[in-house]
């Protein structure tokens, strides 16, 4: 299918507000005229990262201050400098991200590209609400069952991040829980008890007995943990064996999120603050 006609096709079908079809028509538009501009052709139906990088870095001239946009700290200097500019280029993200998905349920793409790495994590929505609606509550659930190894590598990891967001550790929290402190428990469902940690890593905080759900999560996630890097025991970790950024959390909320147009506000201390 044509691009443009895959555009109409996925923002007529009612499941978009008004309001979001005008904005992700505009946007994919302009992503979808970048791609033919190029020389040679950047095909949308197979394109990476790094097309979309580029793309972007566009629209962040500016904001720039002259870095190039092509690593996070560029990504980092505009949120802290022109965080309007960054809301913006997060819904930018998130036009394109949904765009893919719905390729890629129309059978265009295969694998849609990753593009948690390319958001600035600043909570989308400055005034949204601090909690979930039960329905938010239980279409979040949904977008994470349907996490999966389509949309990222580490799928695994990140349904563990969402979960633990919603036992009610926030975001900086999660990063830091540590392996030390994960003590199994046997109630009638086996299951973990861990403490909030401090920046040091130590678990002084609430202590969070942990859903069952959560607590498979984390058995299913722990044979495919990235290698720790020396002296790490982080329980979430990155690239390199580290403990993941602690914008991490937030930015893959939005892309968990963008499985469901109407979560489009939801941010990682909303879903903290809800709780199961």
């Amino acid at each position: 299918m044509d691009p443009l006609r895959l555009l109409d096709d996925w923002l007529t079908d009612g499941t978009l507000r008004p309001s979001s079809q005008a904005e992700y028509r505009r946007e994919v538009s302009r992503w979808l005229t970048w791609c033919t501009t190029q020389r040679p052709p950047v095909n949308p139906y197979d394109c990476g990262i790094e097309h979309v990088a580029a793309w972007c870095g566009t629209f962040l001239t500016a904001q720039l201050d002259g870095r190039p946009f092509n690593d996070p700290t560029a990504l980092a200097h505009v949120a802290e400098h022109h965080p309007d500019a960054a809301l913006t280029h997060d819904r930018r993200i998130t036009a394109v991200n949904r765009y893919n998905k719905a390729a890629q349920d129309r059978g265009m793409i295969r694998l849609i590209p990753d593009l948690t790495m390319l958001r600035s994590g600043l909570d989308r929505a400055a005034g949204s609400p601090r909690r979930l609606t039960p329905d938010e509550r239980t279409a979040l659930l949904m977008c994470i069952g349907q996490w999966g190894p389509d949309n990222a590598r580490h799928y695994l990891r990140d349904r563990v991040v969402a979960l633990l967001l919603l036992e009610g550790l926030r975001p900086a929290e999660v990063t830091r829980v540590d392996m030390r402190h994960l003590h199994p428990l046997e109630l009638p469902q086996p299951t973990y008890e861990v403490r909030a940690p401090d920046y040091d890593f130590e678990a002084v905080g609430e202590k969070h007995v942990l859903n069952p759900v959560t607590a498979r999560a984390i058995n299913a996630y722990l044979p495919h943990r990235v290698k720790p890097a020396e002296g790490v025991h982080a329980l979430v970790l990155g690239q390199g064996g580290g403990p993941i950024t602690t914008d991490y959390p937030n930015k893959l909320v939005g892309s968990i999120c963008s499985i469901d147009p109407t979560l489009d506000h939801i941010t990682a201390d909303a879903i903290a603050h809800t709780g199961f």
